[in-house]
């Protein structure tokens, strides 16, 4: 069941996805400003992850590929892979989350987000899941 709001919505009534964001199958959201971009982990992510309390940033300058690792988010339950939405440059990290990883917690697609990036090749962007397709695959991922 998903309940509407304007710029966002609640998938399973909890779990937020925001409509000005594109994502991945990893759980990972894409918000393009022109040629760049902000890249951080989805509510859905942070909520299966739970307490947050480390992450290895993504290398400033670097190139990553679509799908490729760009850096590590440590809970209190696992670690996991932060993988590249679209092939991308790093052009500037959240520093504050080495300080305060918890903002991935409380406001993923806000304070919480990760990266900068200026995206290479956008016709990657079409590979990539719409807010509605991607609550559908929360839905099956919860069944």
């Amino acid at each position: 069941m998903v309940s509407v709001m304007a710029e966002s919505f609640k998938v399973l009534g909890k779990y937020l996805v925001m409509r000005d964001r594109l994502y991945t199958k990893t759980h990972e959201w894409i918000k393009v400003l022109n040629d760049e971009a902000l890249v951080g982990i989805t509510d859905y992510a942070q909520q299966k992850l739970r307490n947050i309390v480390g992450i290895e940033l993504p290398e400033l300058g670097r190139r990553y590929g679509k799908g490729e690792s760009m850096g590590v988010i440590e809970s209190i339950k696992s670690v996991e892979d932060l993988y590249a939405p679209v092939t991308l440059e790093v052009l500037e990290v959240n520093r504050s989350l080495e300080d305060e990883p918890e903002k991935m917690n409380k406001d993923p697609y806000g304070d919480g987000w990760v990266a900068k990036v200026k995206i290479v090749n956008k016709d990657e962007l079409n590979e990539l899941l719409k807010p509605e397709d991607y609550a559908r695959l929360i839905e099956e991922e919860e069944k």
